[in-house]
């Protein structure tokens, strides 16, 4: 009896010292990358490519969404870029036009009152010449007409000094050929813009596959109408590495480059070799949605566990293919 303890505790000696260097835990899970597939345009899904675990390569189709407003607002947005550029060319000609018609408005104004002045002179003298002439020699006739042509004369001084007046404004009135001009040139832009978000939409229409991968918890069928941003399935990457969750007690040796041996419990036939890769700064309490507390009065001492990041190195089987969340129990070598 006393030579059986004897042995167990050898036994127990010689595995303990063995394996002193291992640390392992049972709480641990494979994990990869999950990327949400949505809806880029709303939409019914006229065509839908995949099925539930189908594995897709990066760029194959997976959904067409009935876009044929989408077609419309694009054609739509073609003529007004037409329409937009029209605009713009008949207001740079008109900007050009008006760098010579403003100037020459004015001199022709200018020029229209010194006639007018002119023949308001003369009018003038000749009314003038018909009051001091004696009158025998002269009619009353004659007396109006001269009368009569030197209002209209003056009344035509009135009449150029207001056309000069509308002219003088050169400047104001090429500015504002030329804001019309940049006017057209900023509806140009706008159509441009409507026109590349038209395109972005007609090109949305088609989803297709980011990356290589299975599609997985796929919520839509043929026929469902989708809305922007609404996810329709995702796609599971064949990237798979462990996320392992140590007891902080378990760290003190514990350093990235490490070698480790992982056991999967869904495939005991499959050993894979890997080594550690990160640990994270933090506790899994830490990131959850309430953390705790310490300074509340209430805290209660727990070992915490540490989330490190665990890559395959080797071992993997296609024809045992890991799944996310499937049970692992990892064994760092920290010696």
């Amino acid at each position: 009896m006393v030579l059986l303890v004897i042995m167990v505790l050898v036994g127990i000696g010689l595995y303990m010292f063995f394996n002193r260097n291992k640390i392992d835990t049972d709480d641990a899970y494979t994990t990869g990358r999950k990327i949400s597939i949505a809806a880029h345009v709303s939409g019914y899904i006229s065509h839908l490519m995949v099925d539930d675990n189908q594995f897709v390569h990066q760029g194959d189709l997976l959904v067409q969404i009935d876009g044929r407003d989408y077609i419309a607002q694009l054609h739509r947005a073609e003529a007004s870029v037409q329409q937009a550029e029209a605009d713009i060319t008949a207001y740079n000609v008109l900007s050009a036009v008006a760098r010579k018609n403003f100037p020459g408005q004015l001199l022709i104004a200018q020029g229209s009152l010194s006639a007018a002045k002119a023949r308001l002179f003369r009018a003038q003298r000749d009314y003038e010449r018909q009051r001091r002439v004696d009158r025998a020699a002269t009619t009353q006739q004659n007396i109006d007409m001269t009368r009569a042509a030197l209002d209209e004369a003056t009344a035509a001084v009135v009449q150029a000094q207001g056309q000069l007046l509308q002219a003088e404004p050169v400047h104001d009135n090429i500015a504002n050929a030329d804001a019309r001009a940049t006017q057209a040139d900023a509806s140009l832009k706008a159509a441009q813009a409507d026109l590349e978000a038209a395109r972005h939409n007609v090109e949305w229409m088609d989803v297709r596959a980011p990356h290589d991968g299975w599609i997985s918890q796929r919520n839509v069928e043929q026929g469902t109408f989708v809305q922007t941003g609404q996810e329709m399935f995702s796609i599971v990457t064949p990237d798979v590495w462990i996320v392992a969750n140590y007891k902080e007690t378990q760290l003190s040796r514990m350093r990235p480059g490490q070698k480790a041996e992982i056991e999967v419990d869904a495939y005991p036939q499959l050993h894979l070799k890997g080594h550690v890769d990160s640990i994270q700064k933090g506790s899994g309490e830490s990131f959850s949605a309430f953390p705790p507390e310490n300074a509340t009065g209430n805290f209660v001492k727990t070992v915490q566990r540490i989330p490190v990041k665990i890559l395959i190195d080797e071992g993997l089987d296609p024809h045992y293919p890991l799944s996310l969340g499937m049970s692992v129990e990892p064994i760092v070598n920290v010696q």
